[in-house]
């Protein structure tokens, strides 16, 4: 592809866009299999919690490599139930990054406990294992490492750490489906992992979740935590197996995923890896048409894991640019191309400002991300026209605006 370097009127200035339709960004890649098993789905009579539900929670903890699974409503409930199966309440601190998604830390303000926030490592968006240590008090229960973008955090270090101060692991997988580090896949490697299944995801069952672990009684207490804190679950309620009583032995809540859901999962899964690799793809192409342009920063790959590849996070040099970040997050959506931004730092949003006096300054790392960080379409839905357009998109705008 080559790349004259004349510099383009962009869209958003009154110059043509590169495409003339809009460009979603995460659409999911749904075939004619995964069509065909919800219609089954939808003819067998059964669409909440059921057969193909308990089939997709088999084949993910195989998968993954992982002894149980229990299939939630979303990763946010999966990361509720994994903190409160393990006794995290009032009182107790967890370590989580800020260069993160809201849940992650939301879900430990539901628990009563307090999210202490961590810096990301210096050459990239993953927790630094050095914040880790450092912000490590008597309170401190566990740490939540998110595999960003898909790319694995570094678990040797973060495990070691958590064994030399008793803590517990919980793996926030949401971007991290198919994801391996040193030839495991994620999910094997903590505690307990919890995983997305959203829309925008490696593996999409619109919404949903799945939290895995070794643990059979851990595993045990999620799966009644999950449904209203039953001894037993519909399936085995209403099946023809099933007893009629059940028993509330704790208050539960209402997170069990549905065999519709699941359907779409069972299809999703068998595709995950081919998924992964058109991925991989995509994202070699947009580091080496995008490579030359100084005024970006492209994410980094690794050789020794696998990265799933779940976002293609650019960021831009502020003082190469005549325009901030969100001048061209703007400009490129008038080139009809869709983008993200992943994401604010969480510890300079306001509840979290506000209730524990964070302030500017307190994580450099994660803020210069947060200010100058915003994410590329990446999906196996795409062609390679669509990958070629988001290229000259981004070249049309940065070109235009370099300082």
């Amino acid at each position: 592809m080559g790349h004259p370097e004349a510099r383009e009127l962009p869209a958003i200035e009154g110059g043509r866009p590169v495409r003339e339709d809009f460009l979603v960004f995460g659409a999911p890649l749904i075939e004619d299999e995964e069509i065909s098993e919800v219609v089954e789905t939808l003819k067998s009579g059964w669409l909440s919690t059921g057969p193909r539900t308990k089939r997709f929670e088999r084949e993910f903890a195989e998968y993954v490599g992982a002894a149980h699974a229990v299939a939630t409503n979303s990763c946010t409930a999966a990361m509720h139930l994994a903190l409160l199966a393990n006794g995290i309440g009032p009182g107790d601190e967890v370590i989580v990054p800020s260069m993160t998604f809201s849940a992650t830390a939301n879900v430990v303000e539901h628990v009563g406990a307090r999210p202490v926030f961590a810096d990301s490592v210096a050459d990239g968006f993953n927790i630094d294992p050095l914040e880790i240590r450092d912000r490590i008090t008597p309170r401190t229960r566990a740490v939540i490492p998110v595999h960003f973008a898909g790319l694995p955090c570094a678990m040797d270090e973060i495990n070691a750490i958590a064994r030399e101060r008793g803590l517990l692991v919980i793996e926030d997988a949401a971007h991290a489906a198919g994801a391996e580090y040193h030839g495991r896949r994620i999910g094997g490697l903590g505690n307990v992992t919890a995983f997305s299944f959203y829309v925008t995801k490696n593996l999409c069952t619109a919404e949903g979740g799945m939290v895995v672990a070794d643990n059979e009684a851990l595993a045990g207490r999620i799966r009644v935590l999950s449904l209203h804190g039953m001894d037993i679950g519909a399936w085995h309620r209403y099946a023809k197996q099933g007893r009629q009583h059940y028993e509330i032995v704790v208050p539960g809540f209402k997170y069990n995923m549905t065999d519709l859901a699941a359907a779409l999962g069972l299809c999703q899964l068998r595709k995950l890896d081919r998924f992964i690799k058109v991925r991989q793809e995509y994202a070699r192409i947009l580091t080496a048409e995008l490579s030359d342009l100084n005024e970006l920063i492209l994410p980094r790959d690794v050789t020794d894991h696998r990265h799933a590849w779940h976002l293609y996070p650019v960021m831009v040099r502020l003082e190469r640019l005549r325009t901030g970040r969100d001048g061209v997050t703007t400009a490129l959506i008038a080139e009809n191309i869709g983008i993200g931004v992943h994401f604010r730092p969480l510890h300079l949003h306001p509840f979290y400002r506000q209730k524990y006096g964070y302030r500017e300054g307190m994580l450099p790392r994660a803020e210069f991300i947060g200010e100058r960080v915003f994410s590329l379409p990446l999906s196996p839905k795409l062609s390679l026209d669509d990958v070629r357009s988001i290229v000259r998109a981004v070249r049309k705008v940065t070109i235009h605006y370099r300082a």
